[in-house]
């Protein structure tokens, strides 16, 4: 089979730089208009360094688009029941319009009962089952940011999502989910896979296009990759790698996100679209 030529690359930080500045603009109208800027919550549990460092950077780009961060950061012996009543507090509070939970949480908490403590017109991370329903039906509501994030990014690129076949290759409630529910919804052919799928480089071939959301290093390879593909790598592991070995799968794929400077910048930049858009509900400026 003749090789392609080298993919593309998805400039998902450079995106991200405008939706933010676009942001950033509403952001100052709100204020401008309301006396009130929008305000987002950061709730952290423990300390675990990954997540103190994205929440650290979350909270350094709501500042530098006229965001106002609230944090609040809890102790990792937290029981499900004090962070569900700290985040219901905050869904309360007139003066907070977005709330993002950092996850993990720890093992011993119900995660799933904490997301659904946040009430629907604050859950800008689109984390909550009733944003999830909102979404597959298309009512209004917020997107899971990451799956929101590489949908703007196949609309950047010009990606035709009707009638092809993409396969998902992950099944997280947050992200493959609702990666596969976004295409469905733009009339692609969805295949939902994971690590235990029997033939799963046979499913993958037939991809038009890829969500690799599986959270493992280099799990899928170029010999994986239908020639022309359009990739999405949403995995991030240490030493900048993703979930797709990427030196071999540009040499079949039509377009292919970076990592870093894909996927990891558009969630953030969507995460402020969204505190800004449900500050605008809230205060009645939208």
């Amino acid at each position: 089979m003749a090789r392609t030529r080298t993919a593309r690359l998805m400039d998902g930080a450079g995106l991200a730089r405008r939706i933010i500045d676009t942001s950033a603009a509403a952001a100052a109208d709100i204020h401008g208009r309301t006396g009130t800027a929008p305000c987002l919550a950061t709730v952290l549990v423990g300390e675990d360094p990954a997540s103190v460092t994205y929440v650290r950077m979350k909270r350094a780009r709501c500042e530098k688009a006229g965001i106002r961060s609230r944090h609040v950061a809890l102790p990792a012996s937290i029981s499900t029941r004090g962070l569900t009543e700290k985040i219901t507090e905050l869904s309360d509070d007139p003066a907070v319009h977005g709330i993002l939970l950092q996850h993990p949480v720890g093992r011993h908490i119900d995660e799933r009962a904490a997301f659904e403590a946040i009430a629907p017109d604050k859950d800008v991370d689109g984390v909550t089952t009733h944003s999830f329903a909102a979404m597959s039906f298309g009512l209004p509501g917020f997107v899971s940011c990451t799956p929101g994030g590489i949908m703007r990014l196949l609309d950047e690129y010009d990606v035709e999502t009707a009638g092809k076949h993409a396969v998902v290759v992950g099944r997280s409630p947050i992200l493959g989910k609702p990666a596969g529910m976004l295409l469905l919804s733009r009339n692609a052919t969805v295949t939902y896979c994971h690590s235990r799928t029997s033939g799963l480089s046979d499913i993958v071939r037939q991809a038009d296009i890829l969500v690799a959301a599986v959270g493992r290093p280099h799990f899928i390879t170029g010999a994986d990759i239908k020639p022309g593909a359009v990739v999405v790598d949403a995995g991030y592991h240490p030493g900048n790698v993703g979930d797709v070995d990427h030196a071999s799968a540009r040499d079949r794929a039509a377009l292919i996100t970076p990592v870093p400077g894909g996927v990891g910048p558009m969630t953030i930049a969507v995460l402020l679209a969204q505190t800004v858009e449900a500050a605008g509900r809230q205060l009645g400026v939208s």
